[in-house]
């Protein structure tokens, strides 16, 4: 479903059962999969890529380099792709902007990780399987699975299990109390 008031320049780009709703924008070049729901005001540029099962909250910003594989991203979340980013129409950065590789860097949102409200992701970062990013973290590094991570910058306060819950000790080692997970069964870094 496309709702009337959403801007989607390429639908063939939309995977089948997947939502986009008022004032989010999808930009041509932009790959969104199914069983996604955008949420209104977000906007995703060409060459982003998002996987499916992919929940984007409303007002999320989404640029080109971001991939987002099956995850949860709160509202307000915004993604960065360049570290010392200027205006490319100014004259001392044009010869940067000319080439992508000089600029572009990239960011992987794994599998099963969730971004809290109001997060800021620098560019560069892999955010690993079933992380979770508190509300408001600023991220300028790695994160490895099942970590969770807050503050600005964003450091580690623990782990979490795939179904969210916090985790006794580490994600290796520890059960999960709700859902029954056995650490044993999580795959390794």
């Amino acid at each position: 479903m496309i709702h009337p008031h959403a801007l989607v320049d390429d639908l063939t780009a939309i995977g089948p059962d997947t939502n986009v709703w008022a004032f989010a924008h999808v930009m041509k070049g932009a790959s969104v999969g199914s069983r996604c729901n955008i949420g209104d005001h977000a906007f995703v540029e060409s060459g982003a890529i998002i996987g499916n099962n992919v929940t984007v909250k409303n007002q999320v910003l989404i640029w080109e380099g971001i991939t987002i594989q099956d995850d949860f991203v709160g509202p307000g979340v915004v993604f960065t792709n360049d570290s010392q980013p200027r205006s490319p129409r100014m004259p001392q950065a044009e010869a940067r902007y000319a080439d992508r590789s000089n600029w572009l860097a990239a960011t992987v949102v794994e599998k099963g990780c969730s971004i809290g409200a109001r997060a800021v992701i620098c560019p560069g970062v892999r955010l690993g399987k079933y992380s979770m990013i508190g509300a408001g973290s600023i991220v300028t590094k790695d994160v490895k699975p099942y970590t969770l991570v807050v503050g600005g910058p964003a450091s580690e306060r623990g782990y979490v299990c795939s179904c969210g819950q916090r985790l006794s000790g580490h994600y290796q080692d520890a059960d999960c109390g709700v859902c029954g997970e056995r650490g044993a069964d999580r795959d390794a870094e």
